[in-house]
């Protein structure tokens, strides 16, 4: 949703990951994509903010590509990526009745389109997280009935 609502301000999205993610991707709003197994990140900079998800080396790399005075924001834990002449957020999620409505309406409205790949109940979460294929999309845990 993060490239939705960052589209919806008005700003240019590259997107990264897998190859199978591009069309995605791109479909949710991104301007650009870069397959971080066949492409090199370091080639898309500077750019003013990078939204980590990824954390670890993808973290570190992307570090180097803000500009002076950006940002780099994970949500992936505490970072040991370093900006230079810039800021480094760790984003920690805290709910908020709100905002969380507000993402509904979008959602409900058209404005947000979810990514859901499967829904599984608690007794099959663990299977389905450990399990031996990568999932595509969001996994939804079904608590009651």
């Amino acid at each position: 949703m993060v490239v939705q609502l960052a589209r919806e301000f008005g700003a240019y999205i590259i997107g990264t990951g897998r190859a199978g993610d591009r069309q995605i991707a791109l479909d949710l709003g991104a301007n650009e994509f870069v397959d971080l197994e066949r492409e090199q990140l370091e080639d898309v900079g500077p750019v003013d903010l990078v939204f980590d998800l990824f954390g670890g080396d993808i973290a570190e790399r992307s570090a180097a590509l803000v500009r002076s005075g950006g940002a780099l924001v994970t949500i992936a834990g505490p970072t040991t990526a370093r900006v230079d002449n810039g800021t480094v957020i760790d984003f920690v999620v805290e709910s908020d009745r709100t905002q969380l409505a507000e993402i509904v309406n979008r959602v409900r409205d058209g404005r947000l389109r979810t990514n859901i790949g499967t829904v599984v109940t608690l007794d099959d979460a663990i299977e389905v997280f450990n399990g031996p294929r990568r999932a595509t999309g969001k996994t939804i845990v079904q608590v009651r009935n």
